[in-house]
């Protein structure tokens, strides 16, 4: 399958994109368009503008409805990409008939406006990835679980590489994804531009303290001088995500600590500036699989910051026909429901901090807040952030755990110092101390052992219908579980040994699985009593027994 349908265009591979035949239209206007749109498969249309503007980025606003011979109608958005330049992305959600195209612009472009044609819908072939295989995520509403279009749940296992859009290299980024995909991760949180008023450097991917610009004008606190080349050259780096089943988390500008602690932009940003810029994301990368971070860390009851990330998550909602999940990523000491009854709002992620303490309370509480949103820890402490052995090892495992069995039932996030803020070498000058890892820059970072812990205990989730899993302490005398009654139980034992069973709730057949490696090293069925003893066969191993129905 030719790679361009998959995951989008390069300036590279435009070239390959083939002229749809059926395309109503000046040819001086549709530059390419692909012929087959396969299921879950991004394709692309290009255009080129007629119209003259003084600012294509914020003067434009351009659309095309695809409509499907059933009737299903996707709107996805145009996005400016350069001189004259405009594209639409499209995934289609079928495996065969016709989608039929109508583009359309404010103000009329006669390069954007009122142009047809039709995409034949296919099915996706040999799937590579798991949205390839079952669709693209959403969080439906009253729901706290990943579900992909087919129905299949998922358990998220995400990264935090906040810095890789303006520092990364392709190369790079292969390599992160790489073994970030074979270890079990699925996403990678993803600061989508640098997002410091303060900070200088190199505009350089590769020299010390460089790092590559999204807008020219962020450090005014605006987002209108969007830089094209920086969001061409992201493609790639998505890609190297995407092609491997990593879903990227875009957060548009942070509001916190930031990359170096300059002055954070998105909490200056206007709420017109910082929703077009969303809008914009959806354009460019709504056709992949995506989450979209609207709030990244600060003080998310600002009144300022409220009406932007309100603002914003409306326009996501408006544009984003796919409904990937939105959600808000908060502080270590925020209160943690604002937009709670908004119906953009998807999930809630807290912060514990970067102390090496656990806190699972923070997601308990936020479980019990209504209406029901999907919870995660979404920054836990950074492993050896600071200092060597700071939430090192299997502390980062028993971290993950507690927090899923606590509420965080959305899933895991892991953190690395010095690979967050993608710090090229050891010796690189200007970060601070406190939140990079001694000696270490994000190539040895990317090795600490406990990245391995989160996603086995992902792999170990996702052979399970996890729909619907609560946290339980009613099936056992105090031990951390989760709850589908009479279809799944997971028990959690930190140390292994015996523990017993007290409901009938919970499914007599099991397996035990070592959490460190995600072996099966027993299983058996509780005998037909009320009260049920399991030995995990070790008293100094974390083992994890998951009691599911057979079939």
């Amino acid at each position: 399958m030719n790679k361009v349908l998959r995951f989008g265009l390069t300036l590279t591979s435009v070239s390959l994109v083939c002229v749809c035949a059926s395309v109503v239209a000046d040819a001086q206007s549709v530059i390419s368009a692909a012929r087959d749109a396969p299921q879950w498969m991004e394709c692309e249309i290009e255009f080129r503008g007629q119209r003259h503007y003084d600012n294509a980025y914020v003067d434009s606003t351009a659309w095309v409805d695809f409509v499907h011979d059933d009737g299903t109608k996707i709107r996805r958005p145009i996005f400016w990409d350069g001189g004259q330049t405009f594209r639409v992305r499209f995934a289609s959600t079928k495996p065969s008939g016709t989608w039929k195209w109508t583009s359309s612009s404010d103000p009329v472009d006669d390069g954007l406006h009122g142009l047809s044609g039709e995409l034949t819908a296919c099915p996706t072939g040999e799937a590579e990835t798991i949205f390839q295989r079952h669709g693209f995520w959403s969080i439906p509403p009253g729901e706290r679980n990943l579900v992909h279009s087919d129905g299949k749940s998922c358990f998220l296992c995400a990264d935090t590489a906040w810095a890789l859009p303006w520092r990364a290299t392709v190369d790079q980024a292969v390599r992160y994804a790489d073994d970030r995909a074979e270890k079990g991760f699925n996403a990678a949180l993803l600061m989508t531009v640098m997002p410091d008023s303060n900070t200088t450097g190199p505009r350089s991917r590769t020299e010390d303290e460089g790092f590559a610009v999204g807008f020219e004008d962020l450090p005014k606190g605006r987002l209108r001088e969007l830089n094209a080349e920086y969001f061409q050259y992201f493609d790639s780096l998505v890609d190297a995500l995407v092609q491997r089943g990593v879903a990227p988390v875009y957060q548009p500008v942070f509001h916190g600590y930031g990359w170096k602690g300059g002055g954070t932009a998105g909490n200056k940003v206007s709420a017109d500036d910082y929703a077009r810029y969303c809008r914009y994301l959806v354009a460019r990368y709504g056709a992949r699989p995506a989450i979209w971070l609207i709030g990244g860390d600060g003080p998310a009851v600002n009144p300022t910051v409220v009406e932007q990330l309100d603002q914003s998550g409306q326009e996501i909602e408006r544009w984003d026909a796919y409904r990937q999940p939105t959600g808000i990523h908060y502080s270590p000491h925020a209160w943690n429901r604002t937009h709670q009854d908004k119906t953009w709002l998807d999930f809630q992620w807290c912060q514990t901090g970067h102390n090496g303490e656990h806190v699972p309370e923070r997601v308990a509480d936020m479980w019990r807040n209504q209406p029901v949103k999907a919870v995660a820890n979404g920054e836990p402490t950074y492993e050896n952030i600071g200092e060597t052995g700071k939430g090192a090892g299997w502390w980062q495992g028993h971290e993950a755990i507690c927090n899923v069995t606590a509420g965080g039932t959305m899933g895991v996030v892991y953190g690395a110092a010095s690979l967050w803020n993608w710090v090229l070498h050891p010796n690189e000058p200007d970060h601070e101390v406190w939140c990079t890892a001694p000696g270490a820059g994000w190539e040895e970072a990317l090795e600490f052992e406990g990245s391995r812990y989160p996603g086995v205990l992902a792999k170990i989730m996702n052979q399970y219908p996890i729909r619907g899993m609560q946290p339980d302490w009613t099936c056992t005398y105090g031990r951390r579980g989760l709850l589908i009654p009479n279809k799944l139980f997971v028990l959690y034992l930190p140390t292994g040994g015996r523990t017993t069973i007290v409901s009938t709730e919970v499914p007599s057949p099991y397996r035990i699985y070592d959490l460190k490696t995600g072996q099966v090293v027993g299983q058996g069925r509780l005998p037909d009593e009320r009260r049920r003893s399991i030995d995990a066969g070790v008293t100094d191993q974390p083992r994890l027994v998951v009691f599911h129905t057979e079939g």
